[in-house]
């Protein structure tokens, strides 16, 4: 086993840990062949496994983003202009919260500091689609080239929508509160390193127990669909035979609520079911991007219409990455 591989599977997928559950479990005189022993350890596994790579991810992201409150961002990003800061503002969505419903607050600060409206939508879709969080769990279980891939196209999908709403000249769909509201910019500057784990310590517990339901119910459903949903059933609706699969996936996804480490134990059984890369990857997207409770949220600060600009422009974007890893799926397995 390469350098490589041994990352991916034991410090990132923690095979080991897998293994030791099948042990304790068979040594409880339980058979790892049947269904119920495969979901109890599916369930186990996965839940352990993602909480410890929660709580290291958040510890790393929350002190890196105590250096960008939105006052400061406004002053760098406003160094850029047109694409530049499209680009810019995509890429630090990626150090920001693991879900869209966190996300909001923190558009809603960079409006309020009157950044331009384009790039915090850009911000906007980046953050929940393609964080940290998102390229080391893909990295654990779908690999390095699907991971790159999957964050290349989520940051792609955030400059081009962004850019089509600062062209749409849509200001006047802000609501009016938020456009009259002030920034509230914080002395960073002034944190000592102590302040700032401090800081990164209380956004893991914080965090932590925000999402945890969400890791149980997704945990859940995953070892659901791994030992009990028949194979051919999930190959018949999303595997290569059914075209439509990237459309069902991301209009089933739409509805849900559910951050990366929710939805990856689904995504993973599904893909070991017989579902399509980019079918299983558009689900994804759909769920961590345009979930039901973060647009109800979002639509108290923007006006149905700039609300359904976006939600199609990431529709279409989500569509089209998902068909398009279809076509390259080959190269990236």
């Amino acid at each position: 086993m390469s350098g490589w591989d041994f990352f991916q599977k034991e410090i990132l997928g923690m095979q080991w840990l897998n293994q030791l559950i099948g042990r304790i479990l068979s040594g409880f005189g339980m058979d790892l062949g049947s269904p119920v022993t495969g979901s109890i350890q599916f369930f186990i596994y996965d839940v352990i496994k993602i909480m410890i790579l929660l709580g290291c991810l958040i510890l790393i992201i929350s002190y890196i983003q105590s250096y960008f409150p939105p006052e400061r961002t406004k002053k760098i990003l406003g160094r850029f202009h047109g694409i530049g800061a499209n680009a810019l503002a995509a890429l630090l969505g990626t150090v920001t919260p693991f879900c869209s419903c966190s996300s909001i607050p923190l558009f809603i600060g960079f409006t309020s500091a009157g950044l331009p409206l384009g790039v915090t939508f850009s911000f906007l879709i980046s953050s929940p689609m393609v964080d940290l969080g998102s390229l080391v769990l893909l990295m654990s279980i779908f690999g390095w080239k699907v991971a790159a891939v999957y964050v290349v196209l989520g940051l792609v999908i955030a400059v081009i929508g962004g850019s089509l709403i600062e062209k749409m000249h849509l200001e006047d769909q802000v609501e009016s509160y938020i456009r009259r509201a002030s920034a509230i910019d914080l002395p960073q500057e002034q944190l000592h390193v102590r302040d700032r784990i401090r800081y990164a310590w209380e956004q893991v517990c914080s965090t932590a127990k925000k999402v945890f339901p969400y890791v149980l119910v997704g945990v859940g459903i995953g070892a659901v669909i791994h030992n009990w949903i028949p194979q051919d059933f999930v190959t018949a609706v999303l595997g290569t035979g059914n075209p439509l699969g990237v459309l069902i996936a991301t209009v089933v996804g739409i509805p849900m609520y559910a951050d990366i480490f929710g939805c990856i134990p689904i995504a993973e059984a599904l893909l070991a079911k017989g579902a399509q890369l980019g079918v299983v990857l558009s689900f994804m997207m759909g769920v961590t991007t345009l979930s039901l409770p973060s647009m109800i949220i979002l639509r108290k600060a923007v006006k149905p219409k700039l609300l359904g600009i976006f939600v199609a422009i990431c529709t279409l974007g989500i569509i089209m990455v998902g068909y398009f890893f279809n076509a390259i799926a080959y190269l990236l397995v």
